[in-house]
């Protein structure tokens, strides 16, 4: 039980301590890059299975 008291003492000090935290317009600027290319992401695999649905109607039509 001394050991995970020993354990939370220790991560609580690293956190509070040794930990350097971003600043807040520094996380609201990759917050914004993280959004931004999920969106890129997101469009470029629509396309591409938009595009196979069509290349596979062509193959196999209904």
């Amino acid at each position: 039980m001394e050991q995970l008291r020993q354990y939370l003492r220790e991560s609580y000090h690293e956190l509070v301590n040794k930990v350097t935290w971003p600043s807040w317009s520094s996380l609201q600027g990759s917050t914004v890059v993280v959004i931004v290319a999920s969106l890129i992401l997101a469009l470029i695999i629509f396309g591409m299975d938009a595009l196979s649905s069509n290349a596979l109607g062509l193959v196999y039509p209904s």
